[in-house]
């Protein structure tokens, strides 16, 4: 193992880390998404079965997963449309009666593919456009005894680079899993990951980041608790 390979595994120790996916729902990468690009661009790179390699590897390792999303009320009180994107939302309530993603609808559940567990731990917000922000997610982190957050989900445009940075101006160490994430356009992308994730973050692949939980891993272990 190189000694690159070993810093990078003690950055992503389970003991440390925990796995944030972010806005893995089915209302915002499935079918009824408001930007129907973005689940088509989830389709073509394939995101949900490397998210959901991601999330088993890290149960199977002890390294917790967390689930960033998104839940609306049915009357969209408290939420305020000061941007572009949130006026796509406003448009789409107004024209349907409600968003994908509102507390009753179907949108708001995590995709089948992440395989949800017991012991996994969703934080949702309400309003606003990264996570952290008037949310419990930095303390269930710190309480978790975390200082490295891996981020995988939708998208390089907006969620993912908010994460990141909130992240990093927050003292955590931060992971972003190039195969499971996604932004539009792909050129812009890739552009956000060389430019800017690059430089606050390690940017890895899935297979990386699993040898390294695998590596670190006694023999035997089945995963938390053990």
């Amino acid at each position: 193992m190189s000694s690159d390979q070993v810093r990078f595994a003690q950055r992503v120790d389970p003991a440390h880390t925990v796995l944030l996916t972010v806005e893995l729902q089915k209302g915002i990468v499935g079918d009824d998404a408001i930007l129907p690009a973005l689940p088509a661009a989830v389709r073509r790179a394939g995101l949900l079965e490397v998210a959901g390699r991601i999330c088993a590897g890290a149960r199977a390792s002890g390294v917790r997963v967390l689930h960033a999303t998104m839940r609306e009320r049915s009357d969209g009180a408290g939420q305020t449309v000061n941007c572009r994107i949130f006026a796509l939302g406003a448009r789409r309530r107004a024209d349907t009666g409600h968003n994908p993603t509102d507390t009753d609808q179907a949108g708001v559940a995590l995709v089948d593919e992440l395989d949800v567990q017991p012991e996994d731990i969703e934080v949702p917000r309400s309003h606003g456009m990264t996570p952290f922000t008037s949310t419990s997610l930095d303390q269930i982190i710190r309480n978790l005894g975390a200082r490295t957050v891996v981020l995988v989900g939708v998208s390089l445009n907006l969620g993912i680079i908010g994460a990141a940075l909130t992240a990093l101006d927050l003292g955590y160490q931060v992971v972003v899993v190039r195969d499971a994430v996604v932004g539009l356009p792909a050129e812009y992308a890739q552009a956000v990951l060389a430019n800017s994730i690059a430089m606050i973050a390690d940017v890895v692949n899935a297979d990386e980041l699993l040898a390294a939980w695998q590596a670190a891993t006694p023999a035997g272990a089945t995963g938390l608790g053990d």
